[in-house]
């Protein structure tokens, strides 16, 4: 039986690596701050099919998909999957109640998203929101139309890059100065003429995330120098696992996983005298891009 990497998972007892198998449910492996993490990817990267509702469909003709692509299925997965997406606007109908919130991943840069309500904060981990606060609460569409407000009258984005949150994560300000821009901009928001009448807004109450990023008020992360650029087959990494934020895991040597690349991999354990054998790409610590590495690290 194989079981096939899903990426990064955030459950109740913290980040997890995420796998399912042909039939089966997905399960997840629970990740300990402090523990070595080592694994080699083994023969090609699948499609992981569609998920919806909590049930897989596998990928009608398992096909393979290439190892530098953030997203683990084929293009015709990928057309199922966006026509019940409301994040792609496909599934306006959708009848759940959605909240509306503010995230912040560093000094300058907070977004403003919306989410289903029963999902509770996992959007913000799965993001990487370092802090963040509830705006309001009601139909989709109201959400919608408030999340466009904010983002023409405040000038606030609805999407941040991940090589900009990754740069910064090792140089944030303490908690008073982290929740402060959130406070602030709730505020503003709040004080907004044109909120839809069936959105409740709701007080801000600012959750600071450095806790259950591992990440011991950010003192104890070492600045990200590199980030895996792409999974190959036979390619390992090794190291010890310090924190995670959104989809990445960050290593004690400044490397990062991008977990969206590992999954469709099958992963195994390496020998015993492995080392980090992928390609991976420099961090500069100001730009808060990544610039491609000749060879192998």
């Amino acid at each position: 039986m194989t079981w096939w990497c899903t990426g990064l998972r955030w459950k109740d007892a913290g980040p997890a690596i995420g796998w399912c198998g042909d039939g089966r449910a997905e399960r997840a492996s629970t990740l300990v701050h402090g523990q070595r993490l080592a694994f080699v990817a083994r023969g090609e990267r699948h499609c992981l099919g569609v998920w919806r509702g909590g049930r897989h469909t596998a990928c009608p003709t398992s096909a393979t998909v290439p190892g530098r692509a953030g997203n683990a299925q084929c293009p015709a997965c990928a057309r199922l999957d966006r026509s019940f997406s409301v994040a792609a606007d496909t599934n306006a109908a959708d009848p759940r109640t959605y909240r509306v919130y503010l995230a912040w991943f560093g000094p300058g840069m907070v977004k403003v998203g919306i989410t289903a309500e029963e999902r509770g904060a996992a959007r913000l981990l799965e993001q990487g929101a370092v802090v963040w606060a509830w705006l309001g609460r009601g139909p989709l569409m109201a959400a919608r139309r408030t999340e466009e407000l904010l983002r023409a009258a405040l000038g606030v984005p609805d999407r941040i890059a991940y090589a900009r949150k990754r740069a910064v994560r090792a140089h944030l300000p303490g908690a008073p100065e982290r929740a402060r821009e959130v406070t602030e901009l709730h505020a503003r928001a709040a004080a907004l003429a044109g909120w839809p009448d069936s959105l409740e807004p709701l007080a801000c109450e600012v959750t600071d995330h450095a806790r259950a990023f591992g990440m011991n008020g950010w003192a104890g992360l070492p600045a990200p120098a590199r980030v895996v650029a792409e999974m190959v087959a036979g390619g390992a990494v090794v190291g010890r696992f310090v924190g995670a934020a959104g989809p990445d895991l960050h290593l004690a040597d400044g490397l990062v996983v991008d977990t969206r690349l590992l999954a469709g991999w099958e992963l195994a354990v390496p020998e015993p005298d492995a080392v980090t054998s992928v390609p991976v790409a420099r961090i500069p610590a100001a730009a808060g891009t990544a610039t491609e590495q000749d060879g192998l690290f």
